[in-house]
C-alpha cells in the first residue's frame, strides 16, 4: 500500500491526529488503518478501499482528526450554475431538523431544486420488495440492504454471506429508480441523508445512472449557518406509509409485522461494536446449517439512521430526535387513519395481515419488481499475514514467549497480540506502537543505565581519586615551584657576585699585563744596557792590555801596574761573562714573558665570557622567577576549577 493510495477514500485522516489508536480500536475493519511514521510524528491512515465508511472512528476520535468527503459543495455548485436537480430526501431529517425541515427545503427550492420527493415512499417499495421477494423464494434469513455499511463489509470481507443479501434495492435507490422510471424526471437526483457510506451505493455502477450528489445532514447545515431561511417553505410531494419509521431501530421489524404479523422473527442488530460481530457469528451460522430468522434487519449506527455518520455530532446524544421520530409515527397514523377503514388500503387497522399484503401489492401494482432488484458481487480485500510472518513480527517485537503473545492489552488499538503482530508483519502498523515492546525496550534501557550509572560511578570513584592524586600532584609541584624560586633567587645573587668578581680580576689581569708590559721593557732595556756594558767592557779589556804591555816595557816599574791591567782585564772579562749569562736569562725570559703575556690576554678573554655568561645567567633567573610565579599562577587557577568539577 503506497502512501499516496492512503487516505483517498471518503474518510480519511486530517492534520489532527496525534496517533492515539482510539480509531484502530473501534474500527470493524481490521485492514482499514495504517500506522505509519512520518515527520516524526504518528499519524493513523485510512485505506479507502478497505473502509466502510461505518463512521465509528469519526465518532471515537477526541481529537476530530478524522473527517468525510461528501457532495455537498459541488450540489451547491451545480445549482448555482444552473443544472437541472431534483432532490430525494431522507425520513431522518425531519427527525433531526423539525423545525428547519420545510425552511431548508424551501430554500434549496429558491436555489434551484426542482422535486423534493420524501425516501419515505421508497421504504415503502423496499418493505413491498422485501415481503414479495422472501415468501416468493422462500428467502429465509435474508439480511436486509439498507445500510450500505453493512453491504460493503459482507462484500469485501464476508463474501460468503453475500446469498443471503436481500437483493432489493434500498429505499434511497428505490426512491430514485421510482423518480426515474415512473415519474419520468430526468433531472439528476440529489441524496439529502444521514450517511457518509451512501456514496458507495450511489457509486455502484449499476447505480450510477440514478442519483449524482450525496448530500449529508452535517455539511448542508454548516453551510445553511447564516442564510436567511424564514422566507422559504417547501415539503415533499409524495405520500407514504409507514416508510417515515424506516430510519429508526426496528423500523423495518415494524413494517414486515404490519403486513406479516408479529410471529415473524425479524433479528435485529445495530451499532458498530455489535453489528460486524454478528455477521462474522451469522456466516458461522448460516454454514453450519442452523436455524434463521425470518430476516436481519442490520444497520452499522447504534440508533439506526437517525443518528447516521453523516448528521452534525451533537444531534448523536440528543435523545428529542428519538420523541421527534415517535411524533412522526404517530403523525403518519394519524394520516393513515383517514384511510383505516378503507378496506383496500395497506394501512387499515381493521383487516387481517393478508388481506393488507394484497392491499400493499395492489397499491405497487404498476411496479415491476425486476426494476428494483439489484446485484452484488464479492470484492474481497482481507489480506492475511503467514504464520512465519506473524512469528517473525513477534519476534521483532521482542514478544518471543506465549505468555508475552497473549497479553492483549489492546493498547495498540487491536484486540490482541496476534492482530497487531499481523498488522506488523503486512506493514500496516509499527513494533513500536506496541506499549509492551516500549516498556521492554526502557526496562532494557534502564537496565542499562543502572549498568552505565554504576560504570559512571566507578569512574568517578578514579577519577576523585585521581583528581586527589593531582591535587597531591599539585601541591608538589607549588612546593618544588616555592624551591626553585627561592634557589633560584640565590642563584641569581650568587651569579651577580660572581659577575662583580669575574669583573674584578678583569681589572686585576688588565693591571697584571700592564706590569708584564712594564717588566718586558725593562728587560728589554736591560739588554741594550748590557750591550753598552760589553762594549766598555771590551774597550776596557784592551785598555788592560795595552796597559800590561807598556807595564811590561817599563820593567819594574811597571810591574804593580802590569798587575792592575790584569786585574782590569779579568774585572772586564768577568763582566763581559756576567753580561753573557744576563742576556741569556734575557733571552729566557723575553719569551717567557710574551708567553705569560698572551696567555694573560686568552685568561681575559676567559674572564669575559664568564662575565657574560654570568649576565645571562642573572637575567635568565629573572625569567625563571617571572615563569615561575606564572606556573604557580596557572597551578592555583586549575586547582579551583578541579574543585568545581568534583
Amino acid at each position: 500500500m503506497g502512501l499516496n493510495q492512503l487516505n483517498s477514500g471518503l474518510v480519511y485522516t486530517n492534520d489532527e491526529c496525534i496517533g492515539c489508536n482510539h480509531c484502530i480500536s473501534v474500527c470493524p475493519v481490521f485492514e482499514a488503518n495504517y500506522s505509519l511514521k512520518l515527520d516524526d510524528n504518528d499519524v493513523i491512515y485510512v485505506d479507502g478501499e478497505a473502509c466502510v465508511q461505518c463512521g465509528a472512528c469519526i465518532d471515537a476520535c477526541h481529537h476530530h482528526a478524522r473527517s468525510y468527503r461528501d457532495d455537498t459543495e459541488q450540489f451547491l455548485d451545480d445549482l448555482s450554475k444552473g443544472e437541472s436537480i431534483s432532490l430525494l430526501v431522507a425520513p431522518a431529517f425531519i427527525a433531526n431538523y423539525p423545525r428547519e425541515y420545510g425552511k431548508v427545503l424551501g430554500y434549496l427550492k429558491s436555489l434551484g431544486v426542482k422535486h423534493i420527493i420524501s425516501v419515505s415512499f421508497g421504504a415503502d417499495i423496499t418493505t413491498w420488495g422485501y415481503i414479495n421477494y422472501i415468501t416468493k423464494h422462500n428467502f429465509q434469513g435474508g439480511i436486509s440492504q439498507p445500510c450500505p455499511a453493512i453491504v460493503d463489509y459482507i462484500e469485501k470481507f464476508i463474501p460468503e454471506l453475500i446469498p443471503k443479501l436481500v437483493p432489493i434495492h434500498s429505499p434511497m435507490m428505490c426512491a430514485a429508480i421510482y423518480a426515474k422510471k415512473y415519474m419520468k424526471i430526468t433531472d439528476k437526483l440529489a441524496f439529502l441523508g444521514p450517511c457518509i457510506a451512501k456514496k458507495s451505493e450511489i457509486i455502484r455502477k449499476e447505480n450510477q445512472q440514478y442519483v449524482s450528489y450525496n448530500v449529508t445532514f452535517n455539511h448542508l447545515m454548516k453551510k445553511m449557518k447564516g442564510k436567511n431561511l424564514s422566507s422559504a417553505e417547501a415539503v415533499d410531494e409524495l405520500e407514504y406509509g409507514l416508510g417515515s419509521v424506516y430510519p429508526q431501530p426496528g423500523g423495518l421489524k415494524e413494517n414486515v409485522e404490519h403486513f406479516l404479523g408479529k410471529d415473524v422473527m425479524v433479528r435485529q442488530i445495530e451499532g458498530e461494536k455489535h453489528a460486524y460481530h454478528f455477521l462474522e457469528t451469522y456466516a458461522k451460522r448460516v454454514k453450519d446449517g442452523k436455524p434463521l430468522p425470518f430476516m436481519v434487519d442490520a444497520l452499522n449506527c447504534s440508533n439506526g439512521c437517525l443518528h447516521g455518520t453523516g448528521v452534525e455530532p451533537e444531534f448523536i446524544e440528543n435523545d428529542d430526535v428519538l420523541f421527534e421520530i415517535q411524533a412522526q409515527r404517530e403523525k403518519a397514523k394519524r394520516k393513515l387513519g383517514d384511510r383505516k377503514r378503507d378496506k383496500k388500503s395497506p394501512w387499515a387497522k381493521n383487516i387481517d395481515y393478508q388481506k393488507r399484503l394484497d392491499n400493499f401489492n395492489a397499491q405497487f401494482a404498476g411496479l415491476a419488481l425486476d426494476d428494483f432488484i439489484c446485484k452484488y458481487q464479492g470484492n474481497k480485500k482481507s489480506i492475511v499475514a503467514s504464520k512465519e510472518q506473524i512469528m517473525s513480527a513477534f519476534e521483532d517485537m521482542h514478544k518471543n514467549t506465549l505468555e508475552k503473545q497473549k497479553i492483549d492489552c489492546g493498547a495498540c488499538g487491536y484486540d490482541s497480540c496476534e492482530r497487531m503482530a499481523q498488522a506488523v508483519a503486512l506493514g500496516m502498523n509499527r513494533k513500536e506502537n506496541c506499549m509492551h515492546y516500549e516498556k521492554d525496550i526502557i526496562q532494557k534501557e534502564q537496565q542499562e543505565m543502572k549498568i552505565l550509572n554504576e560504570q559512571l560511578q566507578e569512574e568517578q570513584r578514579i577519577k576523585t581519586t585521581l583528581y586527589e592524586e593531582i591535587m597531591e600532584d599539585f601541591k608538589e609541584i607549588r612546593s618544588a615551584m616555592g624551591d626553585l624560586a627561592e634557589g633560584n633567587q640565590v642563584s641569581a645573587e650568587d651569579a651577580t657576585r660572581i659577575a662583580q668578581a669575574v669583573s674584578g680580576m678583569s681589572s686585576f689581569t688588565e693591571m697584571l699585563r700592564d706590569s708584564m708590559n712594564q717588566v718586558s721593557e725593562a728587560v728589554q732595556g736591560y739588554d741594550i744596557m748590557n750591550e753598552d756594558i760589553i762594549k766598555i767592557s771590551n774597550q776596557t779589556g784592551m785598555l788592560a792590555l795595552n796597559a800590561g804591555i807598556e807595564a811590561a816595557r817599563s820593567g819594574e816599574a811597571g810591574k804593580g801596574f802590569a798587575v792592575i791591567a790584569n786585574r782590569v782585564r779579568e774585572l772586564s772579562e768577568q763582566t763581559k761573562e756576567a753580561v753573557a749569562a744576563g742576556k741569556e736569562q734575557s733571552e729566557v725570559l723575553l719569551p717567557a714573558i710574551a708567553k705569560l703575556d698572551q696567555e694573560t690576554l686568552e685568561f681575559l678573554e676567559s674572564i669575559d665570557r664568564i662575565n657574560t655568561a654570568t649576565s645571562a645567567l642573572a637575567a635568565s633567573s629573572q625569567e625563571i622567577s617571572a615563569q615561575t610565579e606564572m606556573v604557580d599562577q596557572v597551578v592555583n587557577n586549575m586547582t579551583e576549577k578541579m574543585n568545581k568539577l568534583v
